[in-house]
């Protein structure tokens, strides 16, 4: 603030523009992002996410077995302990496990694995190992990390076939994160289109898409999920089987961004400026287009960003119950089906490692869609 004299009068305040005063010509996105910015945790949830869905996409070069990879001589066997000092106190430069080898425990007798401190792998990465195509379309056998062969290396364990359990939680994110993503930009036009008509045209119009979602919302939700999984032909391949999946979902979830987008439309179509374009003979499609969606497409996309959990917990329960994702694909959810038996839990607890995948990204969506929320409020300083 700077002070300027005026002769024979009180001195006039004037107020100096600011460094960040280019924010007051910044427009809402604009303004979002500043805010967003600020809030640490969203921040945080965002790079999280990021690592998830890059690992989603390069999850045959990370894995280092493939989906259908297995080894009857390591069924059940516990994570691998990655270390730099060896038995003898030496240290390592490369980073290593040591083999595992059979026992019986002396009281239960029951078959356990045990390191073998004479023989130890080097963790290498960029190894050759099995081949695939890298992102559908190169043929190669790389892998980010591994051992050489016939050394074995299980981060976190094997399960009850002997399949490394790592390998299969980074390509079951595949199915775990594509299929919410997908079905809520499906819920998300479906939504927009048919709250938008509901709510800018109302009327007898209203009424019955009101009517229609107060009936899909009236049942409960896990069992229509089991009654639409049900109506699947048994048997479809896995390519149909998540088309499937992906039209259950999006047919549930437009209901409630429909009565968000409805009420926005309610609110703002009689406002001046849109009373304005109408006089002007501005047709409803572009008023719709270009007056009535960017005044709240914001609150939009954060609608949309927190219904993303909800999508992935029923994803993860279709999958655990039997009624979505089958072998031999796989997702988080089909992973948990091992620990559906309590003394699987007990004995091998390391089976409900994807379970820890499942509640972190459901965190980082929430705690990202609470971000998005205080950033889109025009109030929130």
């Amino acid at each position: 603030m700077k002070t300027i004299p005026i002769a024979g009068k009180q001195k006039l305040n004037v107020i100096k523009p600011q460094k960040n005063s280019d924010v007051y010509y910044s427009s809402q996105w604009r303004l979002m992002y500043h805010r967003l910015k600020k809030h640490k945790l969203a921040r945080i949830s965002l790079v999280i996410l990021s690592l998830f869905y890059i690992a989603a996409i390069f999850a045959q070069f990370i894995a280092p077995y493939g989906l259908e990879s297995y080894d009857s001589k390591y069924v059940n066997a516990p994570p691998a302990k990655v270390s730099f000092i060896d038995a003898e106190g030496k240290f390592q430069f490369r980073p290593f496990v040591y083999d595992l080898k059979s026992a019986r425990d002396p009281v239960t007798l029951r078959k356990v694995f045990v390191p073998d401190e004479k023989v130890r792998h080097s963790i290498r990465f960029f190894v050759k190992g099995e081949s695939y195509k890298f992102l559908g379309l190169i043929p190669t056998n790389r892998h980010l990390f591994g051992v050489d062969q016939p050394g074995r290396v299980f981060i976190f364990g094997t399960d009850g076939m002997g399949r490394d359990l790592l390998s299969r939680i980074v390509m079951g994110s595949q199915i775990s994160l594509s299929i919410p993503l997908i079905g809520v930009t499906i819920s998300f036009v479906l939504g927009l289109f048919i709250g938008g008509v509901s709510g800018y045209f109302g009327g007898w119009i209203d009424s019955v898409i009101q009517r229609f979602i107060e009936i899909i919302r009236s049942f409960p939700t896990l069992p229509l999920w089991m009654a639409l999984s049900a109506a699947i032909p048994p048997r479809v391949p896995v390519v149909t089987m998540y088309i499937y999946i992906v039209i259950i979902f999006a047919f549930i979830g437009w209901t409630e961004l429909a009565r968000v987008a409805r009420g926005k439309f309610i609110s703002l179509k009689n406002e001046e400026y849109v009373l304005a374009a109408k006089i002007a003979g501005v047709s409803d499609a572009k008023i719709i287009i270009k007056h009535l969606l960017p005044g709240f497409i914001s609150y939009l996309v954060v609608a949309t960003t927190l219904a993303i959990p909800g999508m992935i917990l029923g994803e993860t329960a279709m999958s655990f119950l039997g009624l979505g994702i089958r072998s031999p694909a796989t997702s988080w959810g089909v992973l948990l089906q091992e620990a559906q038996q309590i003394e699987n839990v007990a004995l091998y607890p390391w089976k409900l490692i994807p379970l820890g995948f499942v509640i972190v990204t459901v965190l980082t969506f929430n705690f990202l869609g609470d971000g998005l929320r205080d950033a889109a409020d025009p109030y929130k300083k």
